[in-house]
């Protein structure tokens, strides 16, 4: 590693490492308090909690610097190359692979899908064996990451096309409504959470990006207004898509 660069990531992981501490501080502050004040009990395995405290706090530096210096720039370049190519085809089913396989990979997503499975085995929804759970763990995430791909899609066309988000996010709210009344009550709260398991740590910082570098790319187009929004749309297509995989298997 070059000294210069060398130096620019000592000083970013400081950085990051204080505001990770800093962040975490009131989280800490609370429990301590609860646990000293009103549950009056000792921490369990002190060293433990350290330890585990001392990890998380480096994890969160580790992962904030390294959406910095790789994540975001890789997504900018990629959007801003794809937009200078003129090629929509390409751009589009770039969007999807980024939001279907970001999706699919989300670690989030795959505790959700196991959970709702189970939950769903044991109110005999489906088959109470591992390979039953297993399957219908697997195919709720494809119809999230399958949901996500196209809300991504749909979020780039704004882009190039100047639609209003207001009118998308509201009329897909609109439509998640109506929908609830309709769909099985048991597939209701798992379709509400998988729409915000998916913004999570791996499908934010990338999908962010590509809005962001797209829409600095674009003539006429504003970073801040028109770059982002993708996140919104990206959990509130899996509502949808959930409910109606709900209503087809259930």
């Amino acid at each position: 590693m070059q000294p210069l660069i060398r130096k620019e990531f000592i000083k970013a992981m400081g950085l990051a490492l204080f505001n990770s501490s800093r962040d975490l501080a009131p989280i800490i502050a609370v429990i301590s308090l609860f646990q000293i004040l009103v549950l009056r009990q000792p921490f369990p395995a002190v060293l433990s909690v350290l330890g585990g405290l001392c990890l998380v706090i480096l994890g969160l530096a580790l992962f904030v610097v390294g959406l910095e210096i790789g994540l975001f720039p890789l997504g900018e370049m990629q959007a801003e190359e794809f937009a200078r190519k003129g090629s929509i085809f390409w751009l589009l089913l770039f969007a999807f692979a980024l939001g279907f396989g970001t999706t699919i990979a989300e670690p989030a997503l795959i505790a959700v899908t196991r959970e709702g499975a189970r939950a769903a085995a044991e109110a005999g929804l489906i088959g109470n064996d591992p390979m039953s759970i297993q399957r219908y763990a697997f195919s709720v995430r494809l119809s999230v990451a399958f949901s996500v791909g196209i809300a991504i899609v749909i979020g780039v066309l704004r882009i190039l096309r100047g639609w209003s988000l207001p009118i998308l996010v509201v009329g897909g709210y609109i439509l998640v409504m109506l929908m609830t009344i309709f769909v099985p009550k048991e597939i209701i709260g798992l379709a509400y959470d998988s729409g915000g398991v998916t913004t999570s740590t791996v499908t934010v910082p990338l999908v962010t990006a590509l809005g962001v570098g797209l829409a600095r790319t674009i003539r006429g187009r504003d970073p801040l207004t028109d770059g982002f929004g993708l996140i919104a749309l990206a959990s509130l297509a899996p509502m949808i898509f959930v409910m109606l995989f709900g209503l087809i298997t259930l």
